[in-house]
């Protein structure tokens, strides 16, 4: 279902918003009825509780959410999407709600408490709808919501229907719904174009490596955003254990989540020249698969030691950061499930970056807090580079001894970027319950923040 804000308020419920704080005192302004009504539901105002008051018909009168104290809205995001499930399929109207409401990332939770993955079984049942009130930008959060909705889709469908072949088709869809220009480097072209790399590490797959490549924009700072592809990960002849593939799908995570951040900016209209560069694989196994010593050369000359082959994504992106350093944008952004370091170390919900410019971290970070889409600095630590040169070549793609596992593969990254304007995300991409907003699955990270923060870091 489209996430989009109900057109029509005529008919619509009213919807209270109530705090632990402000409960009372909201209460004693109702009607009598109102207040004999809440109390027989015995009706607290946590987050997620609901409570219909009828009319005198038999109708709706309004109805009351709870949207908790400030220490229950700090222990998790978007209160007043989880009563959305509670709501009936009808269309609501914000009466009311109390001083702590932030009305922007609210409204964008109840949108996203829509999204359901429906493409392999029947639709889910229709939910209740809001109507955007005056004074918020309904356009901006229908559009963060579409971005949103478009990452899950692709990081949800499987590797069977989600392969290089299928992630090349929705990126050139989203270039022809606003007119971006599109080019593709496939199978053998990539060893003639210079992205050895990325032609090693998916030539062992049935469907093409590939590399995409998408321009929109003709005025304004330059932006290219680099996503890993890598549409299934079976850890190549460094095979994973079972487990441990359940999920692999999401392993072109980064990639969805590029294409989600650039429908926004595009949605959007904003003065800026983008481009997004996906590698787009497979690491699969087969007799031409690329072996543990193994030693590649990269786009940018720097040779590369294969102690790991599950360590595949950090290669693919090298040859398309090395392309992305050569036009010397504004900013490089490059986002990946990229290590499970990362993941031991914050979670599933903080989105772990690298950026060298304190300013740009700053605003990063400070972006993240306000738009509800919360991410944690990791460090560029120098003294770490001696891990990633093991001697044979100039590089190794998987360290042994397991230490800083997150920080040496952004290391290795950054060897591949000739411009210290970059920044890098290691996120999960992934969520594994069910919260408000955000179904388990697969789920968007960071974009929004870069998204709020592209203003500053690049002076629109």
């Amino acid at each position: 279902m489209p996430l989009t804000f109900a057109s029509d308020r005529s008919e619509a419920v009213p919807l209270h918003v109530v705090s632990a704080d402000s409960y009372d005192a909201w209460l004693k302004a109702q009607p009598e009825a109102t207040c004999q009504w809440l109390e027989t539901c015995e009706f607290k105002p946590s987050i997620g509780k609901v409570a219909l008051v009828p009319d005198t018909k038999g109708g709706f009168g309004c109805a009351v959410v709870g949207f908790g104290d400030a220490k229950a809205r700090k222990r998790g995001r978007f209160a007043l999407a989880a009563a959305v499930p509670s709501l009936p399929a009808r269309v609501f109207a914000l009466a009311e709600t109390p001083e702590e409401f932030e009305t922007e990332n609210e409204l964008l939770g109840w949108l996203m408490a829509g999204y359901s993955f429906d493409r392999y079984r029947s639709p889910a049942p229709e939910r209740a709808q809001l109507v955007c009130p005056k004074g918020a930008d309904c356009t901006r959060i229908e559009a963060i919501a579409a971005g949103e909705a478009l990452t899950r889709d692709l990081v949800n469908t499987p590797a069977s229907d989600m392969g290089p072949d299928a992630l090349e088709a929705a990126a050139q869809e989203l270039a022809e719904q606003f007119g971006a220009g599109f080019a593709v480097t496939r199978g053998a072209h990539l060893l003639e174009q210079n992205f050895p790399m990325i032609h090693t590490v998916g030539r062992a797959a049935a469907q093409e490596p590939r590399l995409l490549d998408m321009r929109w924009g003709e005025h304004g700072p330059k932006l290219t955003l680099v996503g890993k592809g890598v549409c299934f990960d079976t850890g190549g002849l460094n095979l994973k254990p079972g487990a441990s593939m359940a999920i692999m799908k999401k392993d072109m995570g980064g990639a969805a989540t590029v294409l989600g951040l650039a429908h926004m900016i595009m949605s959007l209209g904003l003065p800026l020249q983008l481009r997004v560069l996906i590698p787009a694989v497979e690491n699969a196994v087969a007799g031409n698969a690329f072996r543990p010593g193994d030693i590649l050369t990269s786009r940018k000359g720097l040779t590369v030691e294969i102690n790991n082959t599950d360590a595949e994504g950090r290669l693919v992106l090298a040859d398309a950061l090395a392309l992305a350093s050569e036009e010397n944008p504004d900013q490089i952004i490059s986002m990946a499930t990229l290590t499970g370091a990362a993941r031991v170390a914050v979670g599933p919900d903080l989105s772990p970056f690298y950026a060298e410019d304190d300013e740009i971290a700053a605003t990063l970070a400070q972006a993240g807090d306000s738009v509800a889409d919360p991410l944690w600095r990791m460090p560029f630590w120098d003294p770490y580079e001696t891990m990633i040169e093991p001697g044979i070549a100039d590089l190794d793609n998987a360290p042994s001894g397991g230490f800083a596992g997150s920080i040496t593969a952004a290391l290795f990254l950054r060897r591949f970027v000739d411009t210290g304007r970059y920044t890098h995300f290691d996120i999960y991409g992934w969520n594994p319950s069910a919260k408000p907003a955000r179904p388990k699955g697969g789920v968007g990270m960071g974009a929004r923040a870069i998204l709020a923060a592209l203003p500053e870091v690049l002076k629109l």
